[in-house]
């Protein structure tokens, strides 16, 4: 079920995606009395699942749920019909209209795209406002968890300060700080160290399990949250919810101190003291040969954790007028770190080619229960993402058309047929190369089982 609620997710999110980006060409290419062949969500080789003509057009859904597309008459575009380009031009269509025309139809779609992500942005924040863990508040530093935290030179109670020379303001961004990012410092013991990312950091992360992945997190008391029924200490008086705060004597305020001091009083018992709703209790306990004491670690939710003093959750509310800026800021940054990413995936020595993930990679990222405030944040995400993608100078993409109508308008001289018509193949090779090696990648991982 949760799987088909991500699935779901995506697929409705997509099709609003495509549904709109398309609607960006419709509608001036009609405005400029354009004629429409077809308007399609999804492609429709060979068959449809549905379609209708109503004047001009054929409004359809296809059963290649790969993007979807307007077929605009005198265009050479992805259907590869180049039958109308032997006769004279038509005044309807693309071809003859003014080169500022086609331009305006032709970068539509990106507009949507921008518009709509920055649309939902503002939504998000005038409805739920925003949260976030401000990373000054981590007094302690952050807890450092698996290889490739401390292989980066990491240790519990660091305070991650700068990544590139920015300060970062909120917790949440760090990780994706280091995967744009090439250096940063931390405070340690009172000193200011700075240390290198890895070059091949993305590449790292992408050799690891989903579930290694994360590196850091915030430091977190000792709360039981189970007590397994093969747990040597089933029959102690240890409850699920205790929250550990002594040791044999030695005071401790996070689960990451724990290990270190248990390792101390292997085959040994122990007393602990736990807080225990609002009163303190001495439990005797015992320690096995591994310096364990049997016992899984629990979470409490964010804002308890707050409550209790151990963090200063924030919360930022909008009024509708403060959230359009703050709907074009965080459209602005979402779209700024994509680019850096983008970039890091063009210089092989990063590796971050591998990270490239296809139609499963973005379903993956949709939650596993249905949330509006979260699908409508990946909704604007993937908006501004598909705008980026759809500008880059690609001839099978809106950019590559772009590009030579703007060619033509400072040149005077218009492109070919026959040459736009081997310029969209060849970008229609590149995405189709793309895709089956974004896909390949997705179907790679969950071979390997780090999908």
């Amino acid at each position: 079920m949760d799987t088909f609620i991500q699935i779901l997710q995506f697929i409705l999110s997509l099709s609003i995606l495509i549904v709109l980006h398309e609607l960006g060409h419709f509608i001036p290419a009609k405005l400029f009395k354009t004629k429409v062949e077809k308007f399609y969500l999804f492609f429709d080789y060979k068959f449809s699942l549905f379609k209708k003509k109503i004047g001009d057009t054929v409004y359809g859904i296809g059963w290649i749920p790969l993007g979807g597309y307007v077929k605009i008459a005198g265009m050479i575009d992805e259907s590869m019909d180049t039958e109308q380009l032997k006769e004279e031009p038509k005044p309807w269509e693309f071809r003859s209209k003014p080169a500022w025309q086609r331009l305006i139809i032709m970068l539509g779609g990106v507009t949507v795209n921008f518009i709509l992500g920055i649309f939902l942005y503002i939504m998000i924040l005038n409805i739920w406002g925003e949260k976030f863990l401000p990373n000054e508040s981590l007094k302690d530093g952050v807890w450092v968890q698996g290889k490739l935290g401390t292989d980066l030179g990491l240790q519990n109670g660091d305070k991650i300060l700068t990544v590139d020379g920015e300060k970062i303001e909120r917790f949440g961004s760090i990780f994706g700080e280091f995967i744009t990012g090439s250096n940063y410092t931390i405070e340690r013991a009172g000193q200011v160290i700075e240390r290198e990312i890895p070059i091949d950091f993305i590449s790292q992360l992408t050799d690891m399990k989903k579930s290694e992945v994360r590196f850091i997190a915030p430091r977190v008391p000792f709360l039981i949250g189970k007590i397994p029924d093969t747990s040597h200490n089933k029959a102690s008086e240890l409850k699920v919810n205790d929250i550990v705060t002594s040791i044999n004597g030695n005071p401790i305020k996070y689960y990451d101190e724990v290990g270190s001091i248990l390792e101390k009083y292997s085959n040994q018992s122990i007393t602990l003291e736990v807080q225990r709703k609002d009163v303190t209790e001495n439990i005797i306990a015992k320690v096995n040969e591994k310096g364990a004491i049997g016992v899984v670690l629990g979470r409490l939710p964010i804002e308890q954790m707050s409550r209790l003093g151990y963090y200063e959750l924030k919360t930022n509310t909008f009024t509708f007028a403060q959230a359009i800026p703050g709907g074009f800021n965080k459209a602005y940054n979402r779209l700024a770190d994509y680019i850096k990413q983008f970039k890091k995936i063009l210089n092989p020595k990063t590796g971050a080619y591998k990270a490239l993930g296809g139609f499963g990679t973005i379903a993956s990222i949709f939650p596993s229960e249905w949330s509006w405030e979260r699908f409508l944040d990946l909704t604007a995400f993937l908006s501004i993402m598909l705008g980026f993608m759809n500008l880059l100078p690609i001839p099978a993409l809106d950019g590559g058309h772009v590009v030579f109508t703007l060619y033509e308008m400072i040149s005077g001289r218009k492109p070919s047929d026959k040459f736009l018509e081997y310029a969209q193949v060849t970008g229609f090779v590149i995405l189709m190369a793309l895709l089956l090696f974004a896909n390949g990648n997705d179907v790679y991982r969950w071979i390997t089982g780090k999908f």
